[in-house]
């Protein structure tokens, strides 16, 4: 065994060496006669690297191998690249070595590209073959019977019909049988379609498929006879059978019957387009296809094109999530119509039913003109809200559950309505009711739950009865009209009118405007304020409120009523009434959202008996701690005409603020109010504690920060005061510049003499006045003399005794007179306590 053994691979090597030693004594004159033989066969310019002769490279075979090859294309002039590859393979026997005649049988394709194009003209760009092969060489023959490629990509362009085919050939093997004037074909293996593209539609994109075709090419009658042939693709396989005459325009008459075909092997018929969105999805069960292509194929005319599809028990789903349709049935159809074109196409799918999540429906499409769509459906069935979001896997919605009835039919014009969708385009009927479901919206974190409530389709409105739901803790109940919402809904840039009567027993506006609540988590990030404050530009609506109890921060309101309308973002009210902080309130304004970070309130606003601390608390003491609600009491009634300004986040712009305030305060008190503790020398402590006035009746007005406080006088049940006068100013960051005038009566405390001065007594009350000042921050604050006014005051005197004088002189009794205090410069209080 092993002398045989030895003797067999001795014999192998030295067979094998003594091939090899006539390879490589033979190379060149084998490489003349290719390269000779080659230029009678190709009549196009051929650019080669290398040119080699190889007995290992397709051992048994020997090979004339061609490294980096370029063949230009058949057309006068160009430059442009028939083919490209790096290595190109023409084969023969071994034993035609040891003979001295030599015939190429096969060539193998590696790596390279190949471009074929059909002109305008009709003239093509692969002709490089010359017919007149008669002088060749009776030593070297081209006689080719198979053809391999191997990553090789191949495009094909008709210009004529505007055509595009895209693939590569992994690994395809072709087969070739020449008798006569009849080439057999013989096809198989691994090509991806990266596109077929016929117009402006896309075919087969992407779609990975295995080849097993035999065909008949007969030269002389131009003639190609198709035999039952596969196409397959995944795990669906497409018999194509027929005949292509190319004597004169190609003219078609094929048939194709699908085996194992699914939904993904369907949609890859169909354009792009139109598939885009269901292309993820998964169908399992007994699915049918066939069809013919029948006709001329010319730059003039399309073959007529008739499908037939559909699906008995079959199931429909996407990988990603659980629910599945079940039990699916439906008869389909497609045909290119009388016209053969994209605009006589008409897509249809009949008696489409189905079982989801235990519920039944069931439904028809049609989708008639590609190019200028018309599309009619209907679908009627009990539907599980969070099954059907999770096939549809919508980008918007999150997630959903509960129960929807719906029954609704739906056709219009697609670019029409695109075009005037307010024109009515569009024919939509039925209705569908919520039954408890909720629903996550990608943009409003905060679900919407408890949704009940019926909607009727008619064209482009939709008419709501009785919708009812949750979004947090607030709850709505809507009546009326929802106009242009199909359109809203399927178009950009479109706006939702809604009329309707609206009722709540409670909206939280702090979880409706919170910024948490109200923003997608991705844009959150970095937000520093706890409000998110956007009306949509897009929506518009008229409402009738009806609100129990609305709560935002401190603030609680109650018994809301009022017309609230939204236009260009624009809120307006001509009378909004509630109930708050022990009075009520009635406004009508506007509030004006164009601009996001300047939103504009302009509001004209009534209270009546209001209670004045709990106006302070609900308003949080207006940002400063010099008069809190702790320091008032009282019931406050005011006209107030106001413009206040926001940012989108709620954050108020208070140097832009204006208002005009006509207020009244009765039965007010003022409660150990620092600066009046402070003013204990003159009036007892225990009555400073406590002060009591019956009324106050004021002007106020707010601009560019400051508060405008006309001087008042404020009628008291202080015994040494009983009417304080105060006037000033008061800034929003907390600088005060108040004048005080308090009466003095030194009969009950003449010791106040040796502190203001002489003070003369008044004939009737025997009472001077005391003129003071309180200026600073309000942590920081000063009482001190007013100089100003007390020499204004001094004026004034002076000119009433003028008068007075000439009054006795004309026999008046004069009146008594209030002597001023003499100050000096810059004297303050010392009242201690620091200030």
């Amino acid at each position: 065994m092993k002398k045989i053994l030895f003797y067999l691979v001795a014999g192998v090597v030295a067979v094998i060496s003594l091939a090899a030693g006539a390879v490589y004594l033979y190379q060149d004159k084998i490489i003349e006669l290719f390269v000779t033989e080659a230029n009678k066969h190709i009549k196009t310019k051929v650019e080669v690297g290398t040119i080699s002769l190889s007995l290992f490279d397709k051992f048994p075979q020997v090979a004339v191998a061609l490294q980096d090859v370029n063949v230009l294309e058949a057309i006068p002039d160009s430059k442009a690249s028939l083919a490209r590859t790096q290595k190109l393979y023409f084969t023969f026997n071994l034993l035609d070595v040891i003979r001295g005649k030599y015939t190429l049988k096969e060539v193998h394709l590696e790596n390279g590209e190949v471009y074929i194009r059909v002109l305008p003209s009709g003239d093509v760009n692969y002709h490089i073959i010359a017919e007149d092969t008669t002088a060749s060489n009776e030593d070297f023959a081209f006689d080719l019977q198979k053809i391999n490629l191997k990553q090789v990509a191949i495009q094909y362009t008709d210009e004529q019909l505007n055509q595009t085919y895209q693939t590569t050939a992994h690994q395809l093997k072709a087969a070739l049988a020449i008798n006569g004037p009849v080439i057999d074909v013989q096809t198989t293996g691994e090509v991806t379609i990266h596109t077929l593209k016929i117009g402006e539609a896309e075919y087969f994109k992407n779609k990975a498929i295995t080849l097993s075709t035999a065909l008949s090419i007969n030269r002389d009658t131009r003639l190609i006879q198709l035999q039952p042939s596969v196409v397959q693709v995944q795990q669906a396989a497409y018999d194509v059978a027929g005949t292509i005459a190319y004597n004169g325009p190609t003219n078609l008459d094929l048939t194709l019957t699908g085996k194992n075909t699914t939904l993904q092997s369907m949609l890859s018929l169909l354009p792009q387009e139109m598939v885009e969105k269901v292309k993820e999805y998964r169908s399992e069960g007994d699915i049918y296809f066939n069809g013919t292509i029948k006709g001329e194929m010319s730059s003039a005319k399309n073959p007529a094109v008739q499908v037939s599809f559909g699906c008995r028990n079959a199931s429909f789903y996407h990988p990603d999530v659980k629910q599945k349709i079940t039990k699916l049935s439906l008869a389909g159809s497609f045909t290119n119509g009388a016209n053969r074109n994209a605009n006589s196409s008409v897509l249809e799918l009949k008696n489409l039913s189905g079982i989801l999540s235990g519920r039944a429906f069931k439904g028809n499409l049609l989708y008639r003109n590609f190019n200028n769509p018309y599309i009619a459906f209907d679908v009627s069935g009990m539907l599980d809200v969070g099954y059907v979001l999770g096939l549809a896997k919508l980008e918007q919605i999150k997630s959903g559950s509960g129960l929807a009835d719906v029954k609704v039919a739906f056709a219009g014009n697609v670019k029409e309505f695109t075009a005037k969708p307010g024109n009515s385009t569009l024919q939509t009927s039925g209705d569908v009711t919520l039954h408890n479901v909720t629903m996550a919206f990608k943009e409003v974190p905060m679900p919407f739950t408890n949704l009940n409530g019926n909607f009727m389709f008619k064209r482009n409105d939709v008419a709501v009865s009785d919708f009812k739901g949750r979004l947090g803790e607030s709850d709505f109940v809507v009546n009326g009209m929802f106009r242009n919402v199909v359109s809203w809904l399927l178009l950009s840039k479109q706006s939702l009118v809604v009329e309707a009567d609206f009722k709540s027993n409670y909206l939280n506006f702090d979880q409706l405007l919170s910024q948490q609540q109200n923003t997608p988590e991705a844009d959150r990030k970095g937000a520093d304020s706890d409000y998110r404050f956007i009306v949509a530009p897009n929506i518009a609506f008229q409402l009738s409120a009806s609100i129990s109890k609305v709560k935002f921060r401190r603030f609680t309101g109650e018994n809301i009523k009022g017309e609230v309308s939204l236009r260009n973002q624009v809120v307006s009210s001509p009378n909004i009434s509630f109930n708050a902080i022990g009075g009520n309130f009635a406004v009508k304004g506007t509030l004006n959202a164009r601009n996001r970070n300047h939103v504009v309130v302009s509001t004209t606003t009534k209270l009546n008996n209001m209670s004045v601390d709990g106006l302070f608390y609900v308003f949080e003491n207006f940002q400063q701690q010099f008069i809190s609600d702790k320091h008032l009491k009282g019931q406050l009634t005011a006209n107030i005409v106001s413009d206040v300004y926001f940012d989108s986040q709620l954050n108020p712009k208070t140097d832009l603020l204006q208002a005009e305030i006509v207020a009244t305060i009765r039965n007010g008190q003022l409660i150990n109010f620092e600066p009046m503790q402070k003013m204990s020398r003159f009036v007892k402590r225990s009555e400073l504690a406590n002060m009591r006035f019956a009324e106050l009746h004021n002007s106020f007005w707010i601009q560019e920060g400051t508060i405008f406080i006309p001087e008042m006088d404020i009628r008291t049940n202080l015994s040494a005061a009983p009417v304080v006068s105060i006037s000033g100013t008061h800034t929003f960051d907390q600088t005060m510049d108040y004048r005080i005038k308090l009466p003095l009566f030194s009969s009950k405390r003449p010791d106040r003499d040796a502190v203001f001065g002489v003070v003369a007594e008044d004939q009737n009350a025997g009472n001077s006045s005391l003129f003071l000042t309180l200026k600073g921050k309000e942590n920081n604050f000063k009482i001190a003399y007013d100089k100003e006014r007390v020499t204004q005051k001094i004026k004034t005197d002076l000119k009433k005794e003028g008068r007075e004088i000439r009054d006795i002189f004309r026999g008046k009794k004069p009146e008594a007179k209030e002597k001023q205090i003499q100050l000096e410069e810059d004297e303050y209080f010392d009242f201690g306590d620091g200030n």
